[in-house]
């Protein structure tokens, strides 16, 4: 396959007037880098897809959501997995590393179980790449959406048995450090076969910090359910951005975080380490009403969601490639920089970018076409080289 006419993100986080080469579901040299024989084999039988006027990312890759469609990979169903997977490739996003909620251990364990057999089965949609786990390690007070009923103590044989149950598929665990006395061993103990992040956590910022130095690598959803900047208490915002190995997710939504503190956090923390999340529940594509959160029911109304009984704030309405939108089009985050958090950062923060994340040669093929309109609509996807949704 070959893409032609669009403007290409590249590697050097710019776009350049290029064409796309594709074969055995990889992106394949250029003509000009290609050896004598590659640029010119099957070219009889090439498929064209013209994508003037248009704008070509990579796929973009979501590290922390949770549903749609009004399915929860929490669900404990396969069907689940199936309908997101579906879903999110159908907007762009080819590759998903889902959340999962604080619920029992063995919840928990058979959930992971159901999503390592998910990635193991070819499939139509977006490929399973990882989990992201918010609890059950966290903070009451930090909980948000949360089920405090389950929130746990942190152990290294319980996370050990995450692991084993994801059949490797655990790449981020999350921890509130001033609840669990312990942390620095326990994150030096996992850190080899996880990511730590600091996840619902009314840290300080010398606990954040010594959580860092121990190695946890991570913060979850910047500025919501954590100790927020202060002039004096700087909290754990404050130890994200001087931690430069730290990559930092943040919902752009325009709900969870306000435009202004959006361009401070990339300003705070540098574009090279900020991550572009949905945390989109199941509610995600669906009419307003009353849904189930890890035993508990939300409202979705309009681009808002919460706890029916609390109030607070839970997860998001949209999908990353909207909240990638949001971000350009709302909060003045340049195009380049907003495709860069959406695609090769989240995969630099799971381990994957050796394969995904960018448009490279050998990389898997995967494409969004996006018009150059005013609200960067979407013309294509493009997925192992295959084109699954097209409306050139």
């Amino acid at each position: 396959m070959k893409i032609c006419g669009a403007s290409v993100f590249g590697a050097d986080f710019k776009f350049h007037e290029e064409d796309i080469r594709i074969r055995d579901g990889v992106f394949a040299p250029s003509v000009e880098n290609a050896g004598p024989d590659n640029g010119a084999a099957g070219q009889e039988e090439e498929i064209v897809l013209r994508a003037d006027d248009c704008y070509a990312i990579p796929g973009l890759i979501d590290i922390h959501f949770h549903g749609a469609l009004n399915a929860d990979v929490c669900d404990e169903d396969p069907a689940a997995f199936e309908k997101i997977a579906a879903y999110e490739a159908s907007a762009g996003i080819t590759a998903i590393c889902p959340a999962t909620l604080t619920l029992p251990v063995p919840v928990l364990e058979h959930v992971l179980s159901l999503g390592a057999a998910f990635a193991a089965t070819p499939h139509p949609g977006a490929d399973l790449v990882g989990f992201n786990m918010e609890g059950p390690f966290i903070s009451r007070v930090k909980r948000g959406a949360q089920n405090e009923k389950y929130i746990m103590r942190c152990d290294v044989q319980t996370a050990e048995r995450f692991y084993q149950a994801s059949g490797g598929l655990l790449k981020i665990i999350g921890l509130a450090p001033e609840e669990n006395p312990g942390f620095e061993a326990f994150i030096r103990n996992v850190r080899k076969k996880m990511r730590v992040s600091l996840a619902h956590t009314n840290a300080d910022y010398d606990t954040a910090m010594q959580a860092f130095s121990a190695g946890a690598s991570h913060a979850v959803h910047l500025y919501n359910a954590m100790s927020g900047l202060n002039h004096r208490e700087p909290g754990v915002v404050g130890a994200v951005s001087d931690s430069p190995s730290v990559f930092a997710e943040i919902i752009t939504d325009g709900i969870h975080v306000h435009p202004a503190a959006v361009r401070a956090a990339f300003r705070m923390n540098g574009e090279e380490r900020m991550v572009l999340i949905s945390d989109s529940l199941r509610c995600t594509g669906m009419p307003d009403g009353d849904y189930l959160l890890g035993g508990q029911m939300v409202v979705k109304k309009g681009r808002h969601c919460t706890l029916k009984k609390e109030g607070n704030l839970a997860g998001s309405v949209s999908n990353l490639a909207d909240c990638m939108r949001t971000a350009v089009l709302e909060m003045n985050i340049p195009l380049e920089t907003a495709v860069r958090c959406a695609s090769i950062n989240p995969a630099r923060a799971i381990g994957i970018d050796d394969r995904r994340g960018s448009i490279e040669a050998g990389k898997k093929a995967d494409v969004v076409l996006l018009r150059k309109d005013s609200t960067l609509s979407l013309a294509a996807v493009v997925k192992d080289g295959k084109v699954i949704v097209n409306r050139l």
